[in-house]
């Protein structure tokens, strides 16, 4: 391969360096001269003297008893002023003039000469490239250099490879040897070097990169080192490149701490050596932590975390894990950060008492999440457990001690919630051996030991979290850091309570669990009691707040675990109405938005299964497991609602009111389909499901609408229309089109009175009616109106079926129509509407006339279209008489009644004079 392109780019190189130094060595030149000229203005400002011929200073000069006539100004005074005049002396007479007017002696005005501090100028273009764009490149080019010198020695031929090595190898030292010797060059010289392009660090940087391709290229590709020769010379560059980050400075510690930990991928081999890879990353570590502490580089501390974390991974998802040495790397890990990265505690940095620091909470917790890790994948072996268990109290004890790592104790509660949630659901019954002793039909197997010390754990763990939380109360003088032990005091025990009765109840009726769950409640309410009494301190009324919701939540779990599935649920919204009046008690917001999470909670159960209990609902119509799984819910979240409403209204409390209506239409709607249905939930819908639901929906409505009036909710106001809407769609597609007697439905309406068609279309319609009164002037006319027009086709529609059940019997979908069935829809249709003209003229009512209009119009066209057509001999006559006297007698009554002219009395005779 030819060399022309290389001597081409290295000249280029060459002669843009020569004119960048030119360049630059000029505008150092110009500086220094700038230097100069200042430094002479400003001690020559420093020691300048009074002129001679100045009469303010010779008058000063005379002792103060002398009534020396002022002699005039003499024009050599104004010819020889002094060099530097930096004010404006305006003339005065002589006699004016005192001792004071003499300058002070020049050692009392030093700082009253000295010139204002020269801001330094932003660098500009040339000056970005010449100083500092060139020196990175230079220090790219000179590692690029080292190895494309391999690379075209490897193509060429020129030297075997272990010539190629050692001249990498002493390239690098050369470049190590310039770094070095031009950072004492800089020292000695007092030239500070640039903040970004510090040109000793850039050449140590490079020669560090050569170093490692030299070692890797003579392990890898000659195989003149064997793997621990290889790693253990990549590992002494990584290190002493971090210690070289001492001396140069941020940019050489990422490359350092990069290099140490990316040499073990480097250097592999087909059996990995656990041991030696996380003894070699703990020293690591601990060399990058130390660097980290010495120069306050959180960056490092993090970055350090992260490979650390990373490097747990391997060997994870392999079927021989090797627990010991990845328990060491995380003991390891967390014991380094503990001591040199967590402010406060040990060899930490310092920070002010009562702040939670991010880098100091999240180290800890990055070490407990990769035990966690794991504790998973060696499917919970012992000795992953005990490590696990001892990070967590560790974590405990370093929180205690040093309040920045505070935040550690979410991180500590989430991964025990985790292990205990993960054993729960593998929940293999053949594995499961109680202290008690096995279960019946499963013998002892090996992990019965595992089983106990789970359970040992956990009841270390909720004593640990809760003695450690309540304990932690009025030792801080912030707010936070007492709340943070408080919540993880209260969530970490109810977490390990659900998880082991999930595992070993299996979510089934327990009462064991049930008298641990009110003994942990009963703990709660003591904290609580114990707490309230203490004098107030920052964050104690929170915590209060939290030991009592904790004490309601095991109450509600109690009830859980002695009863049956359901009453989870029923706990829950419990749980919402207990804190919505501990909020009361205690205004603190996080109450209410706890409340609403536990009615967000109970709402999203009843997603996951509407029946709550399967299909253990049971056959009684209204008294069945429906009742309690919706009304007692629907209970509890009106009565937070009511205790929310009191302190303002917010979100949580929409969120409670919101569920409130829903579990409350949701028990209306479900106690219908299973009256309807016969407790067979899944069965189609039939008239009578509908006519309910559109009733109780209506009634609803009319609730929601006069209940709005007052609260003036948005959520009672959405409701109400939400409501209406919804019946308005079942009326339409259930009553009148799916499930009409008349039109698809073979039903059996019964009776000739008291019968479906009264309860799916009369009293829809009455509800309707009084719904429209309840809007009217409260919302929009055509709202009202709508809904007053949708009762007016209800009526009708009742009353046309009805006719037709007198006629054909309770199946109203066969049989023809005869000719007196016709006459008897007309004549109904007649009295109906003048039904409503009388209501309208008694109660001065324009809703009701014009009904009465519509229906009427309604008689008549059928009357021209339809009775006309089919209607014969007596009937057809009667029709139209009928009509014709009803027609004549309505226009009597809007003439004599409603719009009565009175007619203008004669005017009486003038009397005459």
């Amino acid at each position: 391969m030819s060399d022309g392109p290389f001597d081409v780019f290295a000249l280029i190189i060459a002669i843009i360096a020569v004119l960048i130094a030119i360049k630059a060595s000029s505008q150092a030149a110009e500086l220094r001269r700038r230097l100069a000229s200042l430094e002479e203005m400003f001690y020559a400002q420093r020691q300048v003297q009074p002129p001679p011929l100045m009469p303010t200073q010779v008058q000063a000069e005379a002792p103060a008893t002398t009534a020396a006539e002022p002699p005039p100004l003499a024009p050599e005074v104004e010819a020889a002023p002094p060099p530097l005049v930096t004010e404006e002396v305006s003339p005065r007479p002589l006699a004016a003039s005192t001792e004071a007017d003499a300058p002070p002696p020049l050692a009392a005005n030093t700082e009253a000469y000295a010139p204002p501090p020269l801001p330094a100028p932003a660098p500009g273009f040339e000056e970005r490239l010449g100083t500092r764009w060139v020196v990175w490149i230079g220090g790219l080019a000179l590692a690029l250099g080292g190895f494309f010198m391999v690379r075209y020695s490897i193509e060429a031929g020129l030297v075997g490879p272990g010539v190629r090595v050692f001249l990498g190898g002493l390239f690098a030292a050369a470049l190590l040897g310039a770094g070095e010797w031009s950072r004492r060059k800089e020292s000695i010289s007092n030239i500070a070097a640039l903040p970004i392009a510090n040109i000793p660090a850039i050449l140590t940087a490079a020669g560090t990169a050569v170093a490692f391709a030299t070692i890797y290229a003579a392990y890898a590709l000659y195989g003149f080192l064997v793997p621990a020769t290889a790693f253990v010379l990549l590992g002494i560059v990584a290190m002493g490149t971090l210690a070289a980050a001492l001396l140069h400075g941020p940019a050489l510690a990422g490359l350092g701490v990069v290099g140490a930990f990316v040499t073990p991928i480097l250097v592999s081999s087909g059996k990995p050596d656990y041991w030696a890879l996380y003894i070699y990353l703990a020293i690591v570590t601990a060399a990058s932590f130390g660097l980290a502490r010495i120069r306050l580089w959180r960056w490092l501390a993090v970055t350090t975390i992260a490979f650390a974390v990373l490097w747990i991974f391997p060997g994870l998802d392999t079927s021989e894990l090797q627990v010991a040495p990845h328990t060491f790397h995380a003991i390891a890990g967390f014991v380094l950060a503990a001591l040199l990265v967590v402010c406060g505690f040990m060899f930490g940095p310092t920070i002010e008492d009562g702040e939670i620091e991010p880098v100091s909470s999240s180290s800890l917790g990055a070490y407990l999440f990769g035990a966690m890790l794991i504790v998973l994948s060696s499917a919970h072996a012992d000795l992953a457990l005990i490590a696990f268990t001892l990070l967590v109290g560790a974590t405990l004890f370093v929180a205690w001690r040093a309040p920045a790592a505070t935040g550690a104790l979410g991180a500590a509660a989430a991964t025990v919630f985790i292990v205990f949630a993960e054993w729960a659901v593998r929940a293999n019954p053949d594995m499961l051996v109680l202290p008690g002793g096995p279960i019946p039909g499963v013998g002892p197997v090996a992990t019965d030991g595992s089983v106990t010390l789970h359970l040992v754990m956990a009841a270390i763990f909720a004593a640990g979290f809760g003695i450690a939380g309540f304990l932690a109360q009025g030792r801080s003088n912030s707010a936070v850091i007492p709340v943070v032990w408080s919540a993880a005091a209260v969530a970490t025990p109810i977490a390990i309570l659900v998880a082991l009765y999930a595992r070993v109840a299996h979510l089934d009726r327990s009462i064991p669990f049930a008298i641990l769950a009110v003994l942990l409640a009963a703990a709660f309410g003591a904290a609580t009691e114990a707490l309230a009494r203490r004098e107030d301190r920052p964050g104690t009324a929170t915590s209060v707040a939290l030991f009592a919701t904790g004490t309601l939540g095991a109450l509600a779990l109690a009830l859980t675990f002695a009863l049956e599935k359901g009453w989870l649920t029923i706990a829950l919204a419990l749980m919402s109405l207990g804190t919505a009046w501990i909020s009361l008690q205690r205004p603190i917001p996080v109450l209410r938005r706890l409340a609403a999470i536990f009615a967000a909670i109970v709402t999203a159960r009843i997603g996951y299964d509407p029946r709550i209990v399967g299909d253990a609902v049971g056959t009684t119509p209204i008294f069945n497991w429906l009742l309690w799984g919706y009304g007692l819910p629907a209970a509890s979240f009106w009565g937070a609602s009511i205790f929310l409403r009191r302190r303002g209204d917010d979100p949580p409390l929409r969120i409670v009111e919101a569920a409130a209506i829903l579990f409350t239409a949701l028990l209306a709607f479900m106690e219908i389909r299973h009256l309807a249905t016969g407790g067979r939930m899944t069965s189609p819908p039939s008239l009578l499901e509908f006519a309910l639901q559109v009733c109780v929906a209506l009634a609803m409505a009319i609730g929601l609408e006069r209940l709005r009036l007052r609260s003036h909710s948005i959520v009672h106001n959405v409701g109400a229309v939400a409501l209406t809407a919804i019946a308005g769609l079942i009326s339409v597609f259930g009553l009148l089109i799916l499930e009409n007697p008349w039109l698809l439905s073979s039903v059996d309406v019964g009776g000739l009175v008291f019968n479906l068609l009264l309860l799916g279309y009369a009293l829809p319609a009455v509800l309707m009616l009084l719904l429209s009164y309840a809007v009217a002037g409260h919302r929009p006319v055509d709202y009202a109106n709508t809904i007053a027009g949708a009762a007016l086709v209800f009526a009708l529609t009742y009353l046309t079926l009805e006719i037709r059940r007198f006629y054909h019997g309770p199946v109203l979908l066969y049989g023809a129509t005869t000719g007196a069935e016709q006459y008897t829809y007309s004549i109904g249709w007649l009295g109906f509407g003048v039904v409503l003209l009388g209501v309208g003229i008694l109660v001065n009512s324009e809703r009701a006339r014009l009904a009465s209009a519509a229906v009427i119009a309604l008689t008549i066209l059928k009357a021209f279209v339809i009775d006309m057509s089919t209607l014969t001999g007596v009937y057809r006559a009667l029709s139209f008489m009928c009509l014709g006297i009803v027609l004549v007698a309505i226009g009597w009554l809007y003439q004599r009644i409603l719009f009565r002219r009175q007619i203008a009395p004669p005017p009486a005779p003038q009397a005459s004079t």
